[in-house]
């Protein structure tokens, strides 16, 4: 289970092993001035509350630290390329959605009358998940057994139908991009307004990358013959 999963559990982990066990985290935590060498012992929630930083921002900052996909995975046999799909993109994704929209709801209710705050953020957000929430089910019930299984005749149909979902995601997306001008804080924005852009283009990478290694690597070995592909 992510350290992420329960927050109270992060709030309360040292700031020296969050720094020791995330990529990314040392580097969060020097643009903030925590200090995790001689104040390592602190806790995540007092280093907050000594910096006068908003804790669900910093959360949400180092919950978008995990680096993007950097490996190619066209010669993965199906079943570990299966995996890590659902290891690195779905559970991930699941995670990181209700921290953006709980962040972007803040940015939204506390700056309502700047002219610049990416109104209508959170509700886009709401539809992705529940969007990826049904999707994913799909996939993870139907869909990746019956690849492993070898294929059946109703696949290709149940992959165009995943197409067609990866496609309205992409437009969500899209739309969340122009709200937030390609997930870029006004140089005056608070910590919790650049923890929002900071996840969002986190999460940007990581489901364009996700689509492209299913609509790209997984579901092309599945025209045709798939039988061949299941391994």
């Amino acid at each position: 289970m992510s350290q992420f999963a329960d927050t109270n559990a992060i709030a309360n982990q040292t700031v020296g092993r969050i720094a020791a066990t995330l990529p990314g985290a040392a580097a969060i935590f020097q643009d903030h001035g925590v200090d995790f060498c001689c104040g390592g012992d602190r806790t995540l929630a007092d280093a907050a509350a000594k910096r006068a930083l908003d804790l669900d921002a910093l959360i949400g900052e180092l919950a978008a630290a995990n680096p993007v996909e950097d490996v190619s995975w066209d010669a993965a046999p199906t079943a570990e390329l299966i995996e890590h799909i659902r290891t690195r993109y779905h559970s991930v994704h699941l995670r990181e959605l209700p921290w953006l929209i709980r962040l972007a709801h803040k940015v939204e209710a506390a700056h309502k009358e700047n002219g610049r705050v990416p109104a209508g953020v959170a509700d886009l957000l709401s539809r992705l998940l529940a969007g990826i929430n049904v999707h994913q089910r799909r996939e993870e019930v139907g869909l990746f057994p019956m690849m492993q299984a070898g294929g059946r005749p109703m696949i290709e149909a149940a992959i165009a139908t995943m197409r067609a979902e990866h496609d309205d995601h992409g437009a969500v997306l899209a739309e969340i991009d122009r709200l937030t001008q390609n997930h870029t804080a006004p140089d005056d924005a608070c910590a919790t307004w650049r923890a929002l852009c900071v996840g969002l283009s986190k999460f940007h990478d990581d489901l364009m990358m996700h689509v492209h290694i299913e609509n790209n690597i997984l579901f092309p070995r599945f025209a045709g013959n798939p039988a061949t592909h299941a391994a």
